[in-house]
């Protein structure tokens, strides 16, 4: 078992390659594309070091000549599958900059749903930071700064993933036996819960409508407080 210890976020620290005593016939590269099939396929959970080696047909150690840890590997597939989520060009409209923006992360995590559950490590890595760097740069021409900025960030950043994660747990699940279950639990008690009955069926959800209206709402809100504070 290894003793390797390093903290989340060390990768973006280091540089690649170092000093090695040979080059072994494995890439960073070819790791994290593995790592990331891993992921798609079984989740975050399921990721070991010695799991991983077995699908690249080598050794832990063989590993270790790219990667110290399990924690780099993560920082760096998470990192490898922002990518996807291409930098829109920015035009003179920042409310469609940032709807564009929010609805390629939701896209990535959708496709990628570990992704969404490791929102809580360093977001450091050079594609997360280029795309948080274009959501920072057009809230601040929208005319947002200082800790007003970083609220609206944040607002719609929570927003994004947790649209992601709700979508992907709802996936996760046996859709079509939960959607029966809570919809025979809101018919039996339509009395102590008529708002749900009425406007929060289960089995009339909408996930692409309900993502473009709710992120419709927080941009209305942030227009509307730079409006105020003009």
């Amino acid at each position: 078992m290894s003793t390797r210890r390093g903290r989340a976020g060390d990768i973006w620290l280091k540089r690649p390659g170092g000093e090695r005593r040979e080059a072994p016939p494995l890439s960073r590269e070819r790791i994290v594309a593995e790592a990331i099939a891993l992921l798609d396929e079984e989740g975050a959970d399921r990721l070991t070091m010695r799991r991983l080696a077995e699908r690249l047909g080598t050794g832990s150690t063989t590993l270790y000549w790219h990667v110290d840890t399990k924690d780099d590997v993560l920082d760096l597939a998470l990192d490898t599958v922002f990518a996807e989520a291409e930098v829109p060009d920015a035009t003179g409209d920042w409310a469609a900059d940032v709807t564009a923006m929010a609805a390629r992360w939701r896209a990535v995590m959708l496709r990628h749903p570990w992704s969404a559950t490791l929102m809580g490590r360093p977001m450091l890595g050079p594609n997360v930071l280029a795309r948080t760097e274009f959501l920072h740069a057009t809230l601040r021409r929208a005319g947002l700064g200082g800790a007003p900025l970083t609220a609206a960030a944040y607002g719609l950043s929570h927003f994004v993933i947790g649209a992601a994660i709700s979508q992907a747990s709802w996936r996760g699940s046996d859709e079509s036996s939960t959607r029966d279950a809570a919809d025979r639990i809101l018919a039996a008690e339509r009395d102590r819960y008529p708002t749900l009955a009425d406007h929060g069926h289960p089995s009339d959800n909408d996930w692409d409508d309900a993502f473009r209206r709710g992120l419709g709402y927080l941009i209305s809100g942030i227009r509307g407080s730079v409006a105020e504070d003009a």
